[in-house]
C-alpha cells in the first residue's frame, strides 16, 4: 500500500454518501475538502494529547514538568530497589586502571621520543606520566566499591548502595567493585554535549540519565550517608564544594566527607589559606578527613557510624 493509498484510507467517509452523490460533483468537492481538512487538524501539533507531544515536553515553557518528572522517575527506581543509604564516590572521568594508564604513558613516551623538539609532546608525556602514578587510586576506588558491596550483600547494611555519576575513571572502579562483590551499584548519568556512556558495572535497572545537574545532585544527596572524593576535576570539586556547603550549613545532617589522597587535595585546594582569610571558620578544616586506601576510606565511615545515635551498622 502506498502513501497515497493510507492517506485516502483516513479520511472520513460522508455521513450522508448517497444524499452527497444526489447532491451533485460540487457537493462531493466540498466533502472530500472538509475530509482534508479534517487530516490536517488531526496531523496538527496541537492536536496532541500532551504527555504525546514531544515538542511541547521539550520546549521551554514545560521546564517545570520536565524537573518533577526527571526527580520521580529516578525516586521509583531507587525505592523499588529499597536503596536508602548511599555511598557517593566522585574522582577523575580520566583515570584509567594500571594496566591503560601504562598503555597510554608509554605511548607518549614513544610520541616524545619521535619529536623531541615538540613541547606539546612533552606536555601529553607530563600529562600521561602523572595519570599514570595516579592510576593505583582506580584500584583504590574498585577495592573500596567492594568493600561496600559486600557490607550489602552481605546483609550487615543491606539498605546501602554505591551511588556514582556513571561514568568512566573512578566512577567506573568504585562500581566495579560493588559489581564484582555481586552488589547493586547505581549511575546517576548526565546529558552532556559531548556525550559521556555509563560504564558497563552499573546495575542496568539503575543507572539512570539526568538532563538537568540540579535534579542529579538532589539525588545525590537525598540518601548520602557519605562523601568520598577521590582526585578529579572541575565535576569532582564542585560535588565536593557542594556537599561540604550543605553540610556546613545545616542543610543536611553531617556526614563522613573523605577525601582520598591528601597530597592532592592539599595542594588542589588550600584550606588553611581560607581559614586565614576569614572565608571559613576554623571549624570547618573538621568537616572532612583525608584517606590514603580503601580500608582507611571505610575505617572512617564506620567510626563515624558508629558516633551516631542510630547507626545503621547495628
Amino acid at each position: 500500500m502506498t502513501v497515497d493509498d493510507k492517506s485516502a484510507k483516513r479520511i472520513p467517509k460522508s455521513p450522508r454518501p448517497t444524499a452527497r452523490r444526489k447532491a451533485g460533483t460540487a457537493a462531493l468537492a466540498e466533502d472530500l475538502a472538509a475530509a482534508q481538512r479534517l487530516q490536517t487538524i488531526l496531523a496538527s501539533p496541537s492536536y496532541r494529547k500532551a504527555n504525546e507531544d514531544p515538542d511541547f515536553l521539550a520546549s521551554p515553557e514545560a521546564r517545570g514538568p520536565r524537573l518533577e518528572l526527571e526527580y520521580l522517575k529516578a525516586e521509583l527506581a531507587l525505592r523499588r530497589h529499597g536503596v536508602t543509604d548511599a555511598i557517593v564516590v566522585f574522582g577523575s572521568t580520566r583515570i584509567a586502571e594500571p594496566a591503560l594508564a601504562r598503555a597510554q604513558f608509554e605511548e607518549a613516551q614513544s610520541a616524545a621520543r619521535a619529536k623531541p623538539d615538540d613541547p606539546a609532546a612533552a606536555q601529553r608525556l607530563a600529562v600521561a606520566k602523572r595519570f599514570y602514578d595516579k592510576s593505583r587510586y582506580y584500584d583504590v576506588a574498585r577495592e573500596f566499591g567492594a568493600l561496600v558491596g559486600a557490607a550489602a550483600r552481605s546483609g550487615e547494611w543491606p539498605r546501602l548502595a554505591i551511588v556514582t555519576g556513571g561514568g568512566p575513571g573512578i566512577m567506573e572502579a568504585a562500581n566495579r567493585g560493588a559489581f564484582e562483590a555481586g552488589a547493586d551499584t547505581v549511575g546517576l548519568n548526565i546529558t552532556l554535549p559531548r556525550e559521556q556512556l555509563p560504564n558497563s558495572y552499573v546495575t542496568p535497572t539503575l543507572c539512570l540519565r539526568f538532563r538537568y545537574f540540579a535534579l542529579r545532585k538532589m539525588h545525590f544527596m537525598l540518601r548520602a550517608r557519605a562523601f568520598v572524593a577521590f582526585p578529579g576535576g572541575f565535576g569532582t570539586l564542585d560535588e565536593l564544594f557542594e556537599t561540604l556547603t550543605l553540610v556546613q550549613t545545616g542543610k543536611v545532617e553531617p556526614m563522613p566527607i573523605i577525601l582520598v589522597g591528601e597530597d592532592y587535595w592539599r595542594r588542589a585546594v588550600n584550606i588553611d589559606f581560607l581559614v586565614a582569610e576569614g572565608a571559613i571558620e576554623p571549624k570547618d578544616r573538621d568537616l572532612f578527613r583525608y584517606a590514603e586506601s580503601a580500608r582507611d576510606i571505610w575505617d572512617e565511615i564506620r567510626r563515624w557510624d558508629g558516633r551516631k545515635e542510630n547507626p545503621l551498622f547495628e
